[in-house]
């Protein structure tokens, strides 16, 4: 990697911090019917595995700016691998062991992107964005691929899989420190001041010897609220919506978007629980190869039609759920959960490359890291409506002699 140019360092380095800091998140989505079994709803897992990560990108404007970079790629690597070892280990453990392990995970997943999104500003935006994006999209793509690999093809226990994805997070540190080009690595308080004059010191030192002030406290609270409400409508509502969709149709509607196990390919599909991984892996597909899609000059303005056009296919899910239409095959299902992935993904990095093109540079940083509290704000709220919605349309399709949804995976 020393011989490529900076461009192609930098559009490699942060490809690698997106793969990484999703594959986890979609190895333990793809899971989800192994570690909660059928009469869970997989939104409880969903839950576990984003409603952390919300929660630090909630908080973290108000005191990310004080945490150097080192600090936050340690703790990454820390509260990931953890969590995975303990979600693999707790195979024959209660669920609240699991999902205390996924919780630790989700905190590393939702730092890292907050993070890396920020990182983007010292680092050319073209390259570092579309480089993080296309690794987000292919950490969904390689995770669901080789989940269902493992898994529905080789038959290893999904236990053991889990394990082996626990080393995964240590690829941080290495790519920070060997292969990251430097400009952007360790930005600490005192390198800010030596490009300072005298006068302008002096401000910080006071500032920051009055940060523990009450009123300083509350005023720097308002100030940041007040530099997020611009970044609003044009940004993360659209975001949050077309996140809405999609998962309410991957937690809450497509385990139960069932079809007779005789009309599949047994080498693919020996249980109902399989249709699901493959859903999984084709949605994943979908949002690898749009989010790679700015790296080509492919770019979407209008964000509010993609939330339309997401929120379409939910009503689509819905109808096929409820009456078996309008397909009447799986085909026709996966390459609509295939279109709903590129909707998504296209959605994502539109968003994050509309910002750094109309956002002043001076508030670039901060509102990398505020937009991206939307997707995860999309999915809780679709994980909250999944946990009736997946069982009211199993109840209903029981009534219909469907009883497929009431079979499942267990780790």
């Amino acid at each position: 990697m020393r011989s490529l140019t900076e461009s192609q360092r930098i559009f490699i380095c942060f490809f690698v911090f997106g793969l990484l800091n999703n594959i986890l998140y979609v190895i333990i989505l793809s899971a989800a019917i192994d570690l909660v079994g059928s009469a869970t709803p997989k939104a409880v897992v969903l839950l576990a595995d984003i409603l952390p990560a919300l929660t630090i990108k909630l908080i973290a404007p108000f005191f990310i700016h004080l945490i150097p970079y080192i600090s936050r790629i340690w703790t990454l690597v820390g509260l990931s691998t953890t969590g995975m070892i303990l979600i693999s280990l707790s195979s024959s453990g209660s669920i609240g062991t699991k999902l205390f392990g996924i919780i630790l995970a989700s905190l590393s997943c939702g730092l890292g992107e907050l993070s890396f999104l920020q990182l983007t500003h010292y680092y050319d935006e073209r390259q570092s964005i579309g480089g993080f994006s296309t690794g987000t999209g292919g950490a969904g793509l390689f995770g669901s691929f080789l989940f269902m690999l493992l898994t529905n093809v080789m038959g290893i226990p999904v236990w053991i899989v889990l394990l082996m994805f626990a080393i995964v997070p240590s690829g941080f540190a290495g790519i920070y420190f060997y292969y990251l080009p430097e400009q952007g690595q360790g930005i600490e308080y005192e390198e800010i001041v030596q490009e300072l004059t005298d006068d302008e010191e002096d401000e910080i030192v006071i500032e920051m010897n009055s940060k523990y002030n009450v009123q300083y406290m509350i005023t720097h609270i308002w100030t940041t609220i007040n530099e997020i409400k611009p970044l609003v409508i044009p940004y993360m509502i659209p975001l949050m919506t077309v996140y809405f969709s999609e998962y309410l149709i991957n937690q809450g509607i497509s385990p139960t978007l069932l079809f007779p196990l005789e009309e599949l390919p047994r080498w693919l599909f020996s249980s109902y629980r399989d249709i699901y991984v493959v859903y999984g892996f084709l949605y994943q597909l979908g949002v690898f190869i749009s989010r790679s899609s700015i790296s080509f000059g492919i770019r979407v303005r209008h964000l509010g039609k993609l939330s339309i056009l997401q929120f379409i296919n939910v009503l689509i899910t819905l109808c096929q759920s409820l009456y078996d239409l309008p397909f009447g095959n799986i085909w026709l299902m996966v390459i609509l959960i295939f279109f709903e992935g590129l909707l998504g993904g296209l959605s994502y990095v539109n968003t994050f490359v509309s910002v750094s093109e109309q956002v002043p540079k001076s508030k670039r940083e901060f509102s990398m890291g505020c937009v991206s509290i939307s997707d995860g704000i999309g999915i809780v709220l679709a994980g909250c409506v999944s946990l009736w919605l997946e069982r009211a349309l199993c109840r209903q399709q029981v009534s219909r002699d469907r009883d497929w949804c009431l079979t499942g995976g267990s780790l």
